[in-house]
Protein backbone atom coordinates (compact mmCIF):
# COMPACT_ATOMS: atom_id res chain seq x y z
CA UNK A 1 0.00 0.00 0.00
CA UNK A 2 1.32 3.43 -0.94
CA UNK A 3 2.31 5.61 2.01
CA UNK A 4 1.11 9.20 2.11
CA UNK A 5 4.50 10.74 2.81
CA UNK A 6 4.53 14.26 4.23
CA UNK A 7 3.30 17.83 3.80
CA UNK A 8 5.08 21.03 4.82
CA UNK A 9 3.40 23.24 7.42
CA UNK A 10 2.70 26.18 5.02
CA UNK A 11 0.35 23.98 2.97
CA UNK A 12 -1.76 23.28 6.07
CA UNK A 13 -1.77 26.96 7.01
CA UNK A 14 -3.49 27.81 3.73
CA UNK A 15 -6.32 25.40 4.59
CA UNK A 16 -6.57 26.81 8.11
CA UNK A 17 -6.75 30.43 6.92
CA UNK A 18 -9.78 29.58 4.78
CA UNK A 19 -11.27 27.67 7.72
CA UNK A 20 -10.77 30.71 9.98
CA UNK A 21 -12.56 32.93 7.48
CA UNK A 22 -15.48 30.50 7.56
CA UNK A 23 -15.55 30.73 11.36
CA UNK A 24 -14.59 27.09 11.97
CA UNK A 25 -13.12 25.80 15.23
CA UNK A 26 -9.39 25.45 14.45
CA UNK A 27 -8.48 23.71 17.70
CA UNK A 28 -11.11 21.08 17.03
CA UNK A 29 -9.82 20.62 13.49
CA UNK A 30 -6.23 20.14 14.67
CA UNK A 31 -7.37 17.66 17.31
CA UNK A 32 -9.29 15.68 14.68
CA UNK A 33 -6.15 15.53 12.53
CA UNK A 34 -3.79 14.72 15.40
CA UNK A 35 -1.70 17.83 14.72
CA UNK A 36 -0.20 19.86 17.55
CA UNK A 37 -0.73 23.63 17.40
CA UNK A 38 2.96 24.13 18.27
CA UNK A 39 3.92 22.28 15.07
CA UNK A 40 2.39 25.06 12.99
CA UNK A 41 4.93 27.61 14.25
CA UNK A 42 7.76 25.98 12.29
CA UNK A 43 7.42 26.43 8.52
CA UNK A 44 10.23 23.94 7.98
CA UNK A 45 8.42 21.14 9.79
CA UNK A 46 6.95 18.25 7.84
CA UNK A 47 3.56 16.85 8.84
CA UNK A 48 2.64 13.23 7.98
CA UNK A 49 0.49 13.03 4.86
CA UNK A 50 -2.11 11.01 6.75
CA UNK A 51 -2.54 13.90 9.23
CA UNK A 52 -2.90 16.35 6.34
CA UNK A 53 -5.60 14.13 4.87
CA UNK A 54 -7.46 13.91 8.19
CA UNK A 55 -7.32 17.70 8.58
CA UNK A 56 -8.62 18.34 5.09
CA UNK A 57 -11.35 15.71 5.45
CA UNK A 58 -12.54 17.29 8.71
CA UNK A 59 -12.55 20.82 7.28
CA UNK A 60 -14.46 19.73 4.17
CA UNK A 61 -17.12 18.03 6.28
CA UNK A 62 -17.67 20.75 8.89
CA UNK A 63 -17.42 23.67 6.44
CA UNK A 64 -20.13 22.46 4.09
CA UNK A 65 -18.05 24.06 1.32
CA UNK A 66 -18.11 21.74 -1.73
CA UNK A 67 -15.19 23.74 -3.18
CA UNK A 68 -13.10 24.02 -0.03
CA UNK A 69 -9.85 23.21 -1.87
CA UNK A 70 -10.50 25.67 -4.68
CA UNK A 71 -11.33 28.45 -2.22
CA UNK A 72 -8.15 27.80 -0.19
CA UNK A 73 -6.14 29.06 -3.18
CA UNK A 74 -7.14 32.64 -2.33
CA UNK A 75 -4.70 32.49 0.58
CA UNK A 76 -1.63 31.56 -1.47
CA UNK A 77 1.54 33.56 -0.84
CA UNK A 78 5.29 32.97 -1.43
CA UNK A 79 5.70 31.11 1.86
CA UNK A 80 2.92 28.69 0.92
CA UNK A 81 5.52 26.73 -1.09
CA UNK A 82 8.39 27.06 1.37
CA UNK A 83 11.69 27.96 -0.34
CA UNK A 84 10.22 27.07 -3.74
CA UNK A 85 7.84 30.04 -3.45
CA UNK A 86 10.70 32.50 -2.96
CA UNK A 87 12.74 30.87 -5.73
CA UNK A 88 9.94 31.31 -8.26
CA UNK A 89 9.35 34.90 -7.13
CA UNK A 90 12.96 35.82 -7.92
CA UNK A 91 13.13 34.24 -11.39
CA UNK A 92 13.39 36.49 -14.44
CA UNK A 93 10.37 35.16 -16.35
CA UNK A 94 7.24 33.12 -15.74
CA UNK A 95 8.68 30.28 -17.82
CA UNK A 96 11.79 30.22 -15.67
CA UNK A 97 9.62 30.13 -12.55
CA UNK A 98 7.58 27.22 -13.94
CA UNK A 99 10.78 25.30 -14.68
CA UNK A 100 11.68 25.38 -10.96
CA UNK A 101 8.54 23.56 -9.81
CA UNK A 102 9.56 20.02 -10.72
CA UNK A 103 13.12 20.04 -9.26
CA UNK A 104 12.11 21.57 -5.92
CA UNK A 105 8.51 20.53 -5.27
CA UNK A 106 9.54 17.95 -2.66
CA UNK A 107 10.40 20.90 -0.40
CA UNK A 108 6.64 21.57 -0.25
CA UNK A 109 5.68 17.94 0.27
CA UNK A 110 5.13 14.74 -1.63
CA UNK A 111 1.34 15.02 -1.97
CA UNK A 112 1.76 14.76 -5.73
CA UNK A 113 4.09 15.03 -8.70
CA UNK A 114 4.35 17.83 -11.27
CA UNK A 115 5.51 17.62 -14.84
CA UNK A 116 5.61 19.94 -17.83
CA UNK A 117 4.74 18.84 -21.36
CA UNK A 118 5.50 21.15 -24.29
CA UNK A 119 3.36 21.46 -27.44
CA UNK A 120 3.48 23.75 -30.47
CA UNK A 121 1.43 26.60 -28.99
CA UNK A 122 1.31 25.85 -25.26
CA UNK A 123 2.84 24.02 -22.35
CA UNK A 124 0.84 21.74 -20.12
CA UNK A 125 1.61 22.16 -16.41
CA UNK A 126 0.37 18.89 -14.89
CA UNK A 127 -0.11 17.84 -11.28
CA UNK A 128 -0.83 14.23 -10.29
CA UNK A 129 -2.06 13.80 -6.71
CA UNK A 130 -0.78 10.68 -4.95
CA UNK A 131 -3.57 10.50 -2.34
CA UNK A 132 -6.09 7.74 -2.99
CA UNK A 133 -9.35 9.17 -1.62
CA UNK A 134 -11.31 10.60 -4.55
CA UNK A 135 -12.69 13.44 -2.45
CA UNK A 136 -9.30 14.41 -1.00
CA UNK A 137 -7.70 14.20 -4.45
CA UNK A 138 -10.29 16.54 -5.94
CA UNK A 139 -9.88 19.21 -3.29
CA UNK A 140 -6.08 19.00 -3.40
CA UNK A 141 -5.93 19.19 -7.19
CA UNK A 142 -8.29 22.16 -7.34
CA UNK A 143 -6.28 23.93 -4.63
CA UNK A 144 -2.93 23.32 -6.39
CA UNK A 145 -4.03 24.38 -9.88
CA UNK A 146 -5.86 27.48 -8.65
CA UNK A 147 -2.92 28.39 -6.38
CA UNK A 148 -0.49 28.10 -9.29
CA UNK A 149 -2.58 30.50 -11.35
CA UNK A 150 -3.28 33.07 -8.63
CA UNK A 151 0.40 33.10 -7.62
CA UNK A 152 1.53 33.45 -11.25
CA UNK A 153 -0.77 36.45 -11.66
CA UNK A 154 0.81 38.05 -8.63
CA UNK A 155 4.51 37.49 -9.44
CA UNK A 156 3.99 38.46 -13.11
CA UNK A 157 1.75 41.43 -12.21
CA UNK A 158 -0.88 40.41 -14.75
CA UNK A 159 -4.44 39.09 -14.87
CA UNK A 160 -4.05 36.53 -17.64
CA UNK A 161 -5.71 33.12 -17.73
CA UNK A 162 -4.71 29.74 -19.15
CA UNK A 163 -6.05 28.58 -22.51
CA UNK A 164 -7.92 25.87 -20.63
CA UNK A 165 -7.93 24.07 -17.30
CA UNK A 166 -8.24 20.29 -17.22
CA UNK A 167 -9.43 18.15 -14.31
CA UNK A 168 -9.39 14.37 -14.14
CA UNK A 169 -12.47 14.34 -11.93
CA UNK A 170 -16.05 15.11 -12.94
CA UNK A 171 -17.83 18.37 -12.16
CA UNK A 172 -19.03 17.90 -8.56
CA UNK A 173 -22.77 17.36 -8.19
CA UNK A 174 -24.66 20.53 -7.32
CA UNK A 175 -21.70 22.83 -8.13
CA UNK A 176 -22.12 25.60 -10.70
CA UNK A 177 -19.41 25.70 -13.36
CA UNK A 178 -19.37 29.49 -12.96
CA UNK A 179 -17.57 28.99 -9.62
CA UNK A 180 -14.58 27.61 -11.49
CA UNK A 181 -14.79 30.16 -14.29
CA UNK A 182 -14.65 32.98 -11.75
CA UNK A 183 -11.27 31.69 -10.55
CA UNK A 184 -9.64 30.53 -13.77
CA UNK A 185 -11.25 32.82 -16.36
CA UNK A 186 -11.07 30.25 -19.15
CA UNK A 187 -12.79 27.07 -20.39
CA UNK A 188 -12.82 24.30 -17.74
CA UNK A 189 -12.83 20.69 -18.93
CA UNK A 190 -13.62 17.80 -16.60
CA UNK A 191 -12.95 14.05 -16.92
CA UNK A 192 -9.70 14.68 -18.80
CA UNK A 193 -6.62 12.42 -19.02
CA UNK A 194 -4.79 14.58 -16.45
CA UNK A 195 -5.24 17.64 -14.25
CA UNK A 196 -3.38 20.59 -15.74
CA UNK A 197 -3.15 24.24 -16.65
CA UNK A 198 -2.81 24.71 -20.42
CA UNK A 199 -0.49 27.73 -20.61
CA UNK A 200 0.00 29.78 -23.81
CA UNK A 201 3.64 29.83 -24.94
CA UNK A 202 3.84 33.61 -24.96
CA UNK A 203 3.20 33.63 -21.20
CA UNK A 204 6.57 31.97 -20.62
CA UNK A 205 8.40 35.17 -21.54
CA UNK A 206 6.48 37.40 -19.12
CA UNK A 207 8.91 39.30 -16.90
CA UNK A 208 8.45 38.92 -13.15
CA UNK A 209 8.26 42.04 -11.06
CA UNK A 210 10.70 41.05 -8.30
CA UNK A 211 13.41 39.23 -10.29
CA UNK A 212 16.75 39.12 -8.47
CA UNK A 213 19.38 36.86 -10.04
CA UNK A 214 21.80 37.02 -7.10
CA UNK A 215 19.13 36.21 -4.52
CA UNK A 216 17.83 33.43 -6.79
CA UNK A 217 21.25 31.77 -6.83
CA UNK A 218 21.47 31.96 -3.03
CA UNK A 219 17.96 30.54 -2.61
CA UNK A 220 18.68 27.67 -4.99
CA UNK A 221 21.83 26.74 -3.11
CA UNK A 222 19.80 26.71 0.11
CA UNK A 223 17.11 24.61 -1.59
CA UNK A 224 19.66 22.08 -2.81
CA UNK A 225 21.00 21.71 0.71
CA UNK A 226 17.47 21.11 1.98
CA UNK A 227 16.82 18.62 -0.82
CA UNK A 228 19.89 16.64 0.18
CA UNK A 229 18.23 15.99 3.52
CA UNK A 230 15.03 14.73 1.90
CA UNK A 231 16.39 12.13 -0.48
CA UNK A 232 17.91 9.65 1.99
CA UNK A 233 15.25 7.09 1.08
CA UNK A 234 15.49 7.69 -2.67
CA UNK A 235 17.31 5.43 -5.10
CA UNK A 236 21.08 5.94 -5.14
CA UNK A 237 21.27 7.32 -8.72
CA UNK A 238 18.90 10.16 -7.79
CA UNK A 239 20.85 10.87 -4.61
CA UNK A 240 24.10 11.01 -6.60
CA UNK A 241 22.47 13.36 -9.10
CA UNK A 242 21.28 15.67 -6.31
CA UNK A 243 24.72 15.62 -4.69
CA UNK A 244 26.34 16.55 -8.01
CA UNK A 245 23.79 19.32 -8.54
CA UNK A 246 24.88 20.83 -5.24
CA UNK A 247 28.63 20.31 -5.71
CA UNK A 248 28.83 21.59 -9.31
CA UNK A 249 28.47 25.18 -8.17
CA UNK A 250 32.07 24.96 -6.90
CA UNK A 251 33.39 23.31 -10.05
CA UNK A 252 33.44 19.68 -11.15
CA UNK A 253 33.92 17.62 -7.98
CA UNK A 254 36.29 14.69 -7.68
CA UNK A 255 34.48 11.37 -7.90
CA UNK A 256 35.98 10.40 -4.56
CA UNK A 257 34.35 13.43 -2.92
CA UNK A 258 30.92 12.34 -4.18
CA UNK A 259 31.51 8.81 -2.91
CA UNK A 260 32.49 10.18 0.52
CA UNK A 261 29.07 11.85 0.82
CA UNK A 262 27.56 8.36 0.86
CA UNK A 263 30.25 6.88 3.14
CA UNK A 264 31.49 4.70 0.30
CA UNK A 265 34.72 4.17 -1.57
CA UNK A 266 34.63 5.16 -5.21
CA UNK A 267 34.76 1.50 -6.26
CA UNK A 268 31.76 0.66 -4.03
CA UNK A 269 29.77 3.61 -5.38
CA UNK A 270 30.49 2.59 -8.96
CA UNK A 271 29.47 -1.01 -8.23
CA UNK A 272 26.14 0.08 -6.70
CA UNK A 273 25.43 2.36 -9.66
CA UNK A 274 26.24 -0.46 -12.07
CA UNK A 275 23.72 -2.65 -10.24
CA UNK A 276 21.18 0.13 -10.85
CA UNK A 277 21.95 0.00 -14.60
CA UNK A 278 23.74 3.35 -14.69
CA UNK A 279 27.14 4.89 -14.00
CA UNK A 280 28.67 7.99 -12.44
CA UNK A 281 29.43 9.41 -15.90
CA UNK A 282 25.91 8.78 -17.19
CA UNK A 283 24.42 10.60 -14.20
CA UNK A 284 26.86 13.50 -14.61
CA UNK A 285 26.10 13.77 -18.33
CA UNK A 286 22.33 13.70 -17.71
CA UNK A 287 22.62 16.45 -15.11
CA UNK A 288 24.91 18.57 -17.28
CA UNK A 289 22.56 18.26 -20.26
CA UNK A 290 19.54 19.13 -18.09
CA UNK A 291 21.25 22.20 -16.62
CA UNK A 292 22.75 23.26 -19.96
CA UNK A 293 19.36 23.19 -21.70
CA UNK A 294 17.82 25.08 -18.79
CA UNK A 295 20.39 27.89 -18.83
CA UNK A 296 20.47 28.14 -22.63
CA UNK A 297 16.70 28.47 -22.78
CA UNK A 298 15.86 30.30 -19.55
CA UNK A 299 18.79 32.72 -19.15
CA UNK A 300 20.96 35.09 -21.13
CA UNK A 301 24.18 33.69 -19.69
CA UNK A 302 27.05 33.54 -22.16
CA UNK A 303 27.78 30.02 -23.40
CA UNK A 304 31.28 30.25 -21.94
CA UNK A 305 29.81 31.04 -18.50
CA UNK A 306 27.40 28.10 -18.76
CA UNK A 307 30.30 25.80 -19.65
CA UNK A 308 32.24 27.01 -16.61
CA UNK A 309 29.24 26.59 -14.31
CA UNK A 310 28.84 22.99 -15.48
CA UNK A 311 32.47 22.19 -14.65
CA UNK A 312 33.94 22.25 -18.17
CA UNK A 313 37.47 23.66 -18.21
CA UNK A 314 37.07 25.02 -21.73
CA UNK A 315 34.18 25.93 -24.03
CA UNK A 316 35.29 23.51 -26.75
CA UNK A 317 34.72 20.54 -24.46
CA UNK A 318 31.24 21.82 -23.63
CA UNK A 319 30.38 22.33 -27.33
CA UNK A 320 31.58 18.81 -28.15
CA UNK A 321 29.63 17.20 -25.30
CA UNK A 322 26.44 19.18 -25.94
CA UNK A 323 26.45 18.29 -29.63
CA UNK A 324 26.86 14.64 -28.66
CA UNK A 325 23.80 14.88 -26.38
CA UNK A 326 21.48 16.84 -28.67
CA UNK A 327 22.93 16.85 -32.17
CA UNK A 328 23.18 20.66 -31.99
CA UNK A 329 25.74 23.14 -30.74
CA UNK A 330 24.72 25.17 -27.67
CA UNK A 331 24.23 28.25 -29.87
CA UNK A 332 22.04 26.36 -32.35
CA UNK A 333 19.95 24.88 -29.54
CA UNK A 334 19.34 28.30 -27.97
CA UNK A 335 18.40 29.90 -31.28
CA UNK A 336 16.14 27.05 -32.43
CA UNK A 337 14.29 26.85 -29.12
CA UNK A 338 13.70 30.59 -28.97
CA UNK A 339 12.46 30.66 -32.54
CA UNK A 340 10.02 27.87 -31.69
CA UNK A 341 8.68 29.88 -28.74
CA UNK A 342 8.46 33.13 -30.74
CA UNK A 343 7.50 32.13 -34.30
Amino acid sequence: MQTLGYTSVPVLLKHLRHAEQLGLDIDRALAAAGVQADDLGDNGKRIPGAAHERLLQHLIEVSGDPLFGLHCARFVQPGSWSVLGYITMNCATLGEAMSRIVPYEKLVGDMGVSRIEAATDHVKLIWSCRHQSAQIRRHMVEDVLASWLLYARWIADMQGSPQEVWFEHALPAGVNLAEYSAVFGCPIRFEQPCSALIVPLDYLGLALRQADANLLRTLEEHALNLMAGLDEHEALPLRVKNALRLLLKDGLPRKERVAEKFNMTLRTLQRHLQQADTSYQQILDQLRQELAEHYLLRSDLAIQDIASYLGFTESRSFHRSFKGWTGQTPGQFRENQRQAQNP
